[in-house]
């Protein structure tokens, strides 16, 4: 198969490699659709993130979706053809946290495209077949491989307790944060009160259903008395994080999604006065089944967020494209 190769930073390249081969309890999928990340576009530029380091080639993307072509001795043979979305990760399932519930931190966890682990940009992938989730033939590949931001839109939207009624802050207009409000909606939330520095990113935040932005150089958000029930960050600046902190009310909820720097001071006297909860959001656990009923009914738009479409030998100039104020998700299709 074809696949596109990080070597190092700020060099990719096309290798023909071995197809891989299912365990039993896997499928193989024939990759249509790849969302670029952020974290794809990271790892291109410094080679790293936090601990984890490019020291030997590695295929990133991990947004995926396709066709199922072929399965192991465990997987009836009646999946092949399915489409389908896939959750890119695989728990050991029998560490205290994967028993827990909270696969997403399993200690043993194997994630595509964070190393060593090879991730979609590529023809065909492996993965569990329970993680390979068939999707209804309304929805778009696309739109499957968008389930994994989506996903992380969900659990942070669970993790802050948005519900019918709920005042939502959200900092950063970029992807995550357009999937953070378009969930917020879905889940009921009445204000979604989302800021950025960028024009562009704003217009976009009140296309995908915010109902206010706000200019964080313009207006002080510490100052404007917003008492949110809810603060989401998705920008992962420090300034951000903490505006938005003195912009929740009493007993509200602080959830940190963005990446940003390894330390950043708090403003722990509001935390404690009014007994806010600060929690962050390491990717998801059990999130798919939601992302495709709220993708496929139309409660949340993944097809739009499809600024630009590359081919497997364009995968740097997706990735390039990824850092425009203007994109929302590049998409690669390793059949082109």
């Amino acid at each position: 198969m074809r696949a596109s190769v990080l070597l190092e930073a700020g060099s990719v390249v096309m290798r023909d490699l071995d197809r891989p081969v299912p365990d039993r309890d896997q499928v193989i999928v024939q990759v249509a659709a790849v969302g670029v990340c952020g974290s794809d576009v990271h790892y291109f530029h410094e080679g790293r993130i936090g601990d984890f380091v490019v020291d030997e080639p590695l295929i990133l993307g991990h947004e995926a979706a396709g066709i199922i072509v072929d399965v192991g001795e465990d997987v009836p043979s009646s999946r092949i053809g399915e489409r389908v979305s896939i959750e890119p990760q695989r728990a050991c399932r029998v560490c205290s946290q994967c028993k827990h519930g909270r696969y997403n931190l399993c200690v043993n966890m194997e994630f595509y495209a964070t190393p060593p682990i090879d991730g979609a940009f590529a023809e065909f992938v492996a993965i569990q077949s329970d993680f390979a989730f068939r999707i209804p033939d309304s929805m778009s590949l696309e739109a499957a491989a968008l389930c994994e931001p989506l996903s992380v839109g969900i659990w942070s939207n669970q993790k802050a307790g948005v519900g019918p009624g709920s005042r939502v802050l959200i900092a950063g207009a970029g992807p995550i944060g357009i999937v953070v409000a378009q969930v917020a909606a879905a889940f009921g939330a009445t204000e979604i009160i989302v800021s950025d520095v960028v024009a562009e990113r704003r217009e976009q935040a009140e296309r995908f259903g915010a109902t206010r932005t706000i200019d964080p150089r313009a207006e002080d958000i510490a100052t404007l008395e917003l008492d949110v029930d809810a603060f989401i960050d998705a920008s992962g600046a420090a300034p951000a994080v903490r505006a938005g902190i003195m912009a929740v009310a009493p007993a509200g909820r602080v959830v940190l999604v963005g990446m940003g720097a390894d330390e950043v001071a708090l403003p722990v006297s509001r935390i404690q006065g009014r007994e806010l909860v600060v929690t962050g959001v390491f990717r998801y656990a059990n999130t798919w089944p939601l992302a495709i009923k709220l993708a496929s009914t139309g409660r949340v738009d993944l097809d739009s967020l499809v600024t630009g479409r590359f081919g497997l030998a364009d995968v740097e100039a997706a990735l390039d494209a990824a850092t425009a104020p203007e994109t929302l998700k590049a998409i690669v299709d390793p059949r082109a």
